[in-house]
């Protein structure tokens, strides 16, 4: 039996673009114009029109979170349904209602909202006219917009992020070909790393404008860390490691908190010829303009080896010339989604904040399961028994036990995700929610790993 420290935050995490639906919207965000575009990309050709008809349903939505035992949710607002105007920052009025009611009825159900701003969701206008983040211009427009979020919905909002998961657009839209707009360009993905960095910097300028340093005030960003594990410990394989470990990780980790970029990084993308263009001013915004609390996204550990052709030679520069991937033999899978277990990461990344970012606050922002066919899992009432999740779940919550009880300060756990939302490309392919929606009918009901969680979150207690 594992007791979590007083006022532990027991949470779930969305998104706008995830379980709104794109209902009444002004604008389209890169995935509405992608599946407009090409349909048949989505699994079983379903697209973001409907989602989890959070856009409608968020009353009832968040009645039955509670039941789960959510008491804080991260969502996000959709910047391509609250701005009417992008470059004067203009509102949508019946936007920035929709988003006030939701934030109201959070707090009537007794859940603190945390609110993001960027969920891979760039306006198509912006992605189109100047190539979304590949653009200096778009980070003064995204602060633009996050200072519109903060002077509507502050007075009720205390807890604010950035983005979510910066990496996944490198990854899905610059160099592996999973999210819109389909790029496969290292050199271009670098700098678009450094000018996401910039825009997160530049909307905390904003926040602090509007807040100082008040207390209850905090804003943060959202980082998916995957820790990386050399195959061997050989020089080569830990060498291929370390680089990996700057890509993927300390590339978003050190500017947000440090407030400056990894000099080893640095120095090899500068030897490369890909180092991303930055000005002095720009660099000082990044360096005063660090978090005040750290999300972190876990799912899977990265493993890497040696790369089989050595980075020297004649190609297109790509991160992974470094190193390639490493599949542990034995080594238990979600084989669903094709990503390894491995919930001692979630203790590495504790210790790693506590002992190499200051300690600062941080809280586990996703973590969770996605299962395909869970009606396989139905028992005689129509209740999904997702065993399978609490198990994932637990065995996690007792290395984040072990990483606090050795003073890592983390302050929360949020499970993805509250209700069963739209996944990108895989659309509804996997389930990941505590609660069920049947998308045919809308219907939603609870997992057994709702009844499961609500305990949990009640008491404060792990218990086997």
């Amino acid at each position: 039996m594992l007791t979590f420290p007083k006022n532990f935050a027991w949470g779930a995490a969305t998104s706008g673009p995830q379980s709104e639906g794109n209902f009444k919207k002004q604008h389209q965000n890169v995935f509405d114009y992608w599946y407009q575009i090409d349909p048949q990309v989505f699994y079983d050709g379903v697209g973001p029109d409907v989602t989890s008809n959070f856009y409608n349903d968020y009353e009832e939505d968040l009645k039955l979170m509670a039941q789960a035992g959510i008491k804080v949710l991260r969502t996000s607002i959709q910047w391509s349904r609250l701005i009417d105007d992008f470059e004067t920052g203009s509102v949508n009025s019946n936007a920035a209602d929709f988003y006030g009611r939701v934030i109201d009825a959070m707090l009537e159900n007794n859940i603190t909202p945390y609110i993001n701003l960027c969920h891979f969701d760039m306006p198509v206008e912006l992605q189109h006219k100047y190539g979304g983040f590949e653009s200096k211009h778009v980070t003064d427009l995204f602060a633009l917009y996050a200072k519109r979020c903060f002077e509507l919905f502050g007075d009720k909002v205390d807890n604010w992020f950035t983005f979510n998961e910066p990496k996944v657009i490198l990854d899905g839209g610059y160099l592996y070909q999973f999210h819109y707009p389909l790029k496969v360009d290292g050199p271009l993905a670098v700098q678009v790393a450094y000018n996401i960095n910039l825009a997160s910097a530049k909307a905390i300028a904003q926040f602090r404008k509007l807040y100082g340093n008040t207390p209850n005030k905090k804003i943060g960003t959202i980082l998916n860390l995957t820790p990386v594990y050399a195959a061997s410990e050989e020089k080569q394989d830990k060498q291929a490691a370390e680089f990996a470990e700057l890509w993927a990780n300390n590339l978003f980790l050190d500017p947000a908190i440090l407030g400056h970029f990894p000099a080893k990084l640095e120095e090899i993308l500068k030897k490369d010829g890909v180092l991303w263009q930055a000005s002095t001013e720009e660099l000082d915004i990044i360096k005063e303009n660090t978090i005040d609390v750290l999300g972190v996204n876990f799912y899977h550990p990265e493993r890497v080896k040696r790369p089989a052709i050595s980075p020297d030679s004649l190609q297109d520069w790509m991160p992974d010339i470094y190193f390639d991937a490493y599949e542990m033999p034995g080594r238990v899978m979600n084989v669903d989604k094709g990503w390894e277990i491995y919930p001692k990461a979630l203790y590495d990344i504790a210790i790693n904040i506590r002992d190499n970012y200051g300690n600062i606050e941080w809280f586990v922002s996703e973590n969770g399961m996605g299962v395909s066919r869970e009606e396989r899992f139905m028992d005689d009432t129509g209740m999904v028994c997702d065993d399978y999740r609490i198990n994932f779940i637990t065995k996690h919550l007792r290395y984040l036990h072990q990483g606090i009880s050795e003073g890592s300060n983390c302050h929360g756990y949020f499970v993805w995700t509250g209700i069963d939302c739209w996944s990108w490309k895989n659309a509804y392919r996997n389930r990941y929610g505590l609660i069920r929606n049947d998308i045919h009918t809308q219907t939603k009901t609870l997992k057994k790993s709702a009844h499961w969680f609500k305990q949990l979150s009640d008491t404060n207690i792990l218990t086997d």
